[in-house]
């Protein structure tokens, strides 16, 4: 079987979950017997292949679906898309329900996502199935916490957030809780989608207590070393489906405060505090409250990976692509 993946052109200039997603597919696929291309804008090579697989309904994206469908081609969508009835007039709703009408699958990152899409978008419920985000096995390797303090300097006690810097991922939230947090520094790892957000996020952040670190390599052991070190991680997103670096941080064993918002609590039930990121207040209780409570143990990290490692769920699209043929 042989699949081709495509996604929105400026995907990869700050690549964040979804684009770790789409490489997780393509490395793990062919372990279980299904061959990957990326799509090449100068040598398509629909021919050569049994499904299109697309990622994203970024505005414009329907047209490449269309172009798809048009060719008879099997065609499935990932949506990694969180749209409730409250929150549905933010988005072009009407170009979206015309792209995911047109697959023969919608993958969702969860069955609250599935359900949620399906109501709000008034579309079968058949047509979508949830294949969960996953978890690379370097995952499974805990480097020591040193590593990331002395490359950085990092000296005190200190929450993570690892995101793009972005409106959705809420750092700005977070900045304003740190506030209540006298003892800890807020550390952030990612790329700047946002560069005004990012400004705000500074002003925000109690004065020398806060630090920007740039992104790091997804593989790196100094990624790994940062989870490590960290009190506490801190994903307050206005919506999450769940967030790779939530699931990366749970295998490492990191106490988490993660968003409310999304499907989080369809993969982490209590092995997290959930707060509303509509509220910095929360977000600091939250904080507050998950640094009374003690670290998961190693056994609790290992059933994260068991259940969520990416060659397990891989073989769930592998079914989904045999499906659509």
């Amino acid at each position: 079987m042989r699949v081709l993946f495509s996604t929105y052109p400026m995907a990869f200039h700050t690549p964040g979950g979804g684009e770790v997603q789409l490489l997780a597919y393509r490395d793990h696929l062919p372990q279980i017997g299904v061959d990957v291309t990326l799509f090449d804008l100068w040598n398509p090579r629909f021919d050569q292949h049994d499904v299109v697989h697309f990622f994203s309904c970024v505005g414009g994206s329907v047209h490449f679906c269309h172009f798809v469908r048009n060719l008879r081609k099997p065609l499935v969508i990932t949506s990694s898309l969180w749209i409730t009835e409250e929150t549905r007039h933010l988005y072009p709703i009407d170009e979206i329900r015309h792209q995911l009408s047109l697959a023969d699958r919608v993958i969702t990152n969860s069955e609250m996502e599935s359900d949620t899409l399906a109501r709000v978008l008034e579309l079968d419920r058949s047509k979508f199935a949830a294949v969960y985000n996953g978890v690379d096995e370097v995952f499974q390797k805990r480097p020591t916490p040193d590593l990331f303090r002395s490359t950085f300097n990092v000296r005190g006690q200190f929450v993570l957030n690892v995101g793009n810097i972005e409106p959705r991922k809420n750092q700005l939230g977070l900045a304003q809780a740190m506030a209540s947090m006298p003892d800890h520094e807020l550390i952030l790892i990612g790329h700047i989608r946002d560069a005004a957000y990012f400004d705000k996020v500074k002003e925000a952040a109690p004065e020398g207590r806060f630090r920007y670190l740039g992104p790091l390599d997804h593989h790196s052991e100094l990624l790994r070393s940062a989870y490590q070190a960290c009190d506490l991680f801190c994903l307050p997103s206005t919506l999450e489906t769940p967030g790779l670096a939530a699931l990366e941080a749970a295998t490492q064993g990191c106490r988490q405060v993660i968003t409310e918002e999304g499907s989080t609590r369809e993969y982490f039930g209590d092995e997290a505090i959930y707060v509303s990121p509509k509220d910095p207040q929360a977000i600091a209780s939250g904080l507050r409250q998950a640094l009374s409570m003690p670290a998961p143990t190693a056994t609790q990290a290992g059933q994260i990976y068991e259940r969520f490692a990416w060659i397990r769920v891989v073989e769930k699209l592998k079914s989904i692509y045999e499906g659509v043929i």
